[in-house]
C-alpha cells in the first residue's frame, strides 16, 4: 500500500473462514463485505470481499462489482471477474483505476481503488457466483473519502490505554529499585566476620572476577597453614 493510504483490516475473508468452519452446509452463498471504509483524496482504498459457500470453489465462480454514487439511485457495474479473467468497465470513473487483487482460491473478489477523489463516495456491492451454488444476498461497503482520514477512536483509545500501563511500569520499576537498593547497601555495610565466609559481593563483579577473589583467598588461607605448619615444627625441635 502506498504512504500514506488507509489500512483497512481483511476482516471478511476471515469472517468467511470461519463461517466455513463452524457453520453446516447451506445452499445459500454468503457474501462479506466491511461496512464502510475511508480514504483520503490521492491515496488508495482496498475493497474487500469474501464469501462462503457450501460448494468447492468452480472453475465458473464470479465476482461483480458495482457502484451506486452518493445521493444517487441507479448503480452501475464497475468491474466483473469471470472465467478466471477480471474485466473493467469501460463506462465510469473507475475505468482507469481499478485494480484486481482477488484471489478465487481463498474466496477473495477484493479491488483497490487508485488515486480517491470526492466524487468517489457512495456504496459499492459486490455479487458472488459460485455455480451451482448461485442463491444467496450480495454485500455492501460504503466509502467515504476525506481530505485527510480521520483518527479513529479505537486508535486513540488504544494509544492512551498503552501510555497509561507504560507509565504504570515505569513507576513499579522505579518503586522496586529505590526499595531494593538501598537495602543492598545496608546488607553490604553489615558483613559478618571473615571466618566465617559470608562476604557481600559488590552487585556488579563478574564472574571472573569472582573467580580471582576465590583464588586469592584459597591462596592466602594456604600460606597461612603451611607458616602455622612451620611455627609449630620449630617449637617441637627446640
Amino acid at each position: 500500500m502506498a504512504p500514506g493510504a488507509p489500512s483497512s483490516s481483511p476482516s471478511p475473508i476471515l469472517a468467511a473462514l470461519l463461517f466455513s468452519l463452524v457453520l453446516p452446509p447451506a445452499q445459500a452463498i454468503v457474501v462479506y463485505t466491511d461496512k464502510e471504509v475511508h480514504g483520503a483524496v490521492g491515496s488508495r482504498v482496498t475493497l474487500y470481499c469474501s464469501f462462503w459457500s457450501s460448494e468447492w470453489v468452480s472453475d465458473d465462480i464470479s465476482f461483480t462489482w458495482r457502484y451506486q454514487p452518493e445521493g444517487g439511485r441507479d448503480a452501475i457495474s464497475i468491474f466483473h471477474y469471470a472465467k478466471g479473467q477480471p474485466y473493467i468497465d469501460e463506462v465510469g470513473t473507475f475505468k482507469e483505476r481499478i485494480q484486481w487483487v482477488g484471489d478465487p482460491h481463498w474466496k477473495d473478489g477484493s479491488i483497490v481503488i487508485h488515486n480517491l477523489d470526492y466524487s468517489d463516495n457512495g456504496t459499492f456491492t459486490c455479487d458472488v457466483k459460485n455455480p451451482p451454488d448461485i442463491v444467496g444476498k450480495t454485500s455492501q461497503v460504503t466509502l467515504y473519502v476525506f481530505e485527510k482520514v480521520p483518527t479513529r477512536y479505537g486508535v486513540v483509545l488504544g494509544a492512551v490505554i498503552g501510555g497509561v500501563i507504560g507509565v504504570v511500569l515505569l513507576l513499579l520499576a522505579l518503586f522496586y529499585l529505590a526499595r531494593y537498593l538501598p537495602w543492598r547497601r545496608g546488607n553490604c555495610t553489615r558483613q559478618a566476620p571473615a571466618d566465617r565466609g559470608l562476604m557481600c559481593d559488590p552487585p556488579l563483579q563478574t564472574p571472573v572476577l569472582y573467580a580471582m577473589l576465590d583464588h586469592s583467598r584459597s591462596t592466602k588461607a594456604t600460606s597461612e597453614k603451611k607458616s602455622k605448619g612451620l611455627g609449630e615444627s620449630r617449637k617441637d625441635k627446640k
